[in-house]
């Protein structure tokens, strides 16, 4: 009991910085922006995080810039989508490019240094339940952050206006713009949102979870982060639980070390072949008769992409 209460500790702090990069993808995507200077993004937020947080020794302002800075990038891809009708997708793997060598160029004098500490802290109480005490309310108010930020973000995207209304403009922008929604305010509040979230995500890398900075610190977070979207069906429920899945498979990569040396280097490298799985699979059901397939394997797998995600708004959106 003690090993299994252990690990679930682990995995659920290891998988903050994870689940708060997926639940600002999400965000971002349903209102019809795919992100994809995620993995760049991530990784200037997190030398920029650290950097922040290690001039000032103040963890918050080095979580504040960093949030900043990915809302911040976001617009700039925002921008070159709406003014410049360029192509998102290639706006942004370009500058996963340019600020993945510019974090390691730029992070060379910060390399096994010590910033400040972020603690634990229990909530009264709650902390003394067995079991579910030690699990779930003994963490760092950013590991709270995560989870609450996950019924939050159902909510938000299903349940108020604003929310549906980026969903909207993700959807069908056409049809939004018709009912009198700014389609293009929309889907820059979308990506600012999830751009901010990003770059939270990146600092909770660097001042918390993977604590400090080294060159490549978060290399292939950010295309796991687009892969576990992809497998959540754009649901924030469904992404947590990969963003949660991908975590035990890294606590259990580590804790493999004392058994074998060539599983501990095997189980981190599954994640990998199994999104691929998974993605052709998705796209697999979204093309087949839904009538055919079990509706178990919908519910588990089939996602709802977002009708515009990744298109140019249509010529006669204002």
């Amino acid at each position: 009991m003690i090993f299994f209460e252990n690990t679930l500790v682990t995995v659920i702090s290891l998988s903050t910085p994870l689940i708060i990069a997926v639940i600002g993808e999400t965000i971002s995507e349903k209102g019809g922006v795919i992100n994809l200077s995620a993995e760049g993004t991530i990784m200037i937020c997190a030398l920029f995080g650290f950097m922040m947080g290690y001039i000032t020794d103040i963890a918050l302002v080095g979580f504040i810039f960093a949030i900043f800075l990915g809302a911040f990038i976001s617009f700039f891809i925002s921008y070159c989508d709406i003014k410049l009708r360029m192509d998102q997708i290639a706006v942004g793997f370009v500058l996963t490019i340019l600020f993945t060598h510019l974090s390691n160029y730029l992070g060379q004098d910060y390399v096994r240094i010590s910033g400040p500490m972020i603690t634990k802290m229990q909530i009264p109480l709650l902390s003394k339940i067995p079991f579910l005490g030690e699990v779930l309310f003994n963490h760092s108010l950013i590991t709270y952050f995560s989870i609450l930020l996950i019924p939050f973000s159902w909510f938000f995207l299903n349940k108020t206006t604003f929310g549906l209304s980026i969903r909207a403009s993700g959807e069908n922008p056409t049809a939004a713009s018709s009912r009198g929604i700014d389609v293009k305010k929309m889907r820059l509040y979308g990506t600012l949102i999830g751009g901010g979230l990003l770059g939270l995500a990146g600092a909770t890398f660097s001042l918390y979870t993977k604590y400090g900075w080294s060159e490549g610190h978060t290399t292939n977070y950010g295309w796991i982060v687009l892969a576990i979207v992809i497998f959540g069906g754009w649901n924030p429920y469904r992404a947590a639980a990969g963003a949660y899945s991908f975590g035990l498979l890294q606590v259990l990569a580590i804790k493999a070390q004392s058994v074998t040396l060539a599983l501990s280097q095997i189980l981190p490298l599954l994640p990998f072949p199994l999104m691929i799985f998974i993605l052709i699979f998705i796209q697999y059901i979204n093309r087949k008769e839904r009538s055919s397939i079990p509706k178990i394997i919908i519910s588990l797998v089939g996602g709802n992409q977002p009708e515009a995600l990744g298109k140019k708004l249509p010529e006669e959106i204002k």
